[in-house]
């Protein structure tokens, strides 16, 4: 996608964080926005603070998919056809999963995983029968590649909004939509209280709120990058039509070190004939796929 002029996007989660960076990036290259949350609150301040006509503000839950489809008949009546689609709205839980209990699963995957599910099957028909180009940005997490103990149940969203995102790429590159993955690592965010959104019907906890931790977590996140850098960041990775967009280099070295200790789990040998004639073939196909979404 070379010009985003003109064009309206829907952003999630975008009151606030990565959110609001997005916002502020689009809104400046001429996009008109809408800014999707669950707080009301955070939705006036962000629409004080960005003082943009070409802004609208829309309280939803993303784990609700009636509520999604109402925000963006709403959104596309106020703004026009939404082809920029971010799937950004996140929160998390920092124990592990055997503390956890089935409120605490219903929660996480309902707004970091279902919320993205609730994205895409809201907005990818539209933008599809609009034959028109468009792009769809989900944000992972560099915990979609890094999955230690805690936060366990954010580990197990963001690894499936990656597979989900990728297999989603190869599938609507025909229909000229892009898609990425955004896996930042730490950001200036208001992530660490999430318990401030939790919903009251989902309230039966694996394990009790630590105060002295979150109050840590709070201090631990004004060290991240600033979500200015990380929209600039994404909305460059789009015009580039990248799949992964990775704002943190901190993070290269790990993940090489990750992968080298994946291949090097590989047993050795070969495969039987029958099934390296299926492997090639698939990975073929798979080759294909990716050099097409690309525009290879």
């Amino acid at each position: 996608m070379k010009d985003f002029a003109g064009r309206t996007a829907f952003i999630t989660g975008g009151a606030n964080g990565i959110g609001l960076g997005l916002a502020r990036a689009l809104l400046a290259e001429g996009v008109k926005v809408a800014i999707a949350d669950i707080r009301q609150d955070s939705i006036d301040a962000a629409l004080d603070a960005l003082d943009n006509h070409e802004a609208t503000g829309l309280c939803m839950d993303v784990s609700s998919r009636e509520e999604f489809a109402e925000a963006a008949d709403e959104a596309e009546r106020r703004l026009g056809p939404v082809s920029l689609v971010f799937n950004n709205a996140g929160i998390n839980l920092f124990q592990t999963i055997d503390e956890s209990s089935y409120d605490d699963w219903d929660w996480v995957l309902g707004v970091n995983l279902y919320g993205v599910i609730n994205g895409v099957q809201t907005f990818v028909p539209r933008m599809k029968g609009r034959g028109a180009d468009g792009h769809v940005v989900n944000t992972a997490s560099m915990s979609c590649f890094l999955a230690g103990p805690v936060p366990g149940i954010y580990n197990t969203a963001k690894f499936a909004v990656r597979g989900l995102s990728e297999s989603l790429r190869y599938s609507l590159a025909p229909h000229r939509i892009g898609v990425s993955v955004l896996c930042p690592g730490l950001v200036k965010s208001h992530i660490h209280a999430s318990d401030e959104v939790r919903p009251d019907a989902l309230g039966a906890r694996g394990k009790p709120v630590d105060a002295a931790f979150n109050t840590q977590l709070a201090k631990v996140h004004e060290a991240g990058m600033e979500r200015d850098e990380v929209a600039a960041k994404t909305l460059e990775a789009i015009h580039e039509n990248k799949f992964y967009i990775f704002p943190h280099p901190e993070f290269r070295d790990e993940l090489r070190e990750v992968f080298d200790e994946i291949i090097a789990d590989y047993p050795k040998g070969d495969a039987p004939v029958e099934r390296l004639a299926f492997e090639r073939g698939r990975r073929e196909n798979y080759r294909k796929a990716r050099a097409a979404a690309r525009g290879k």
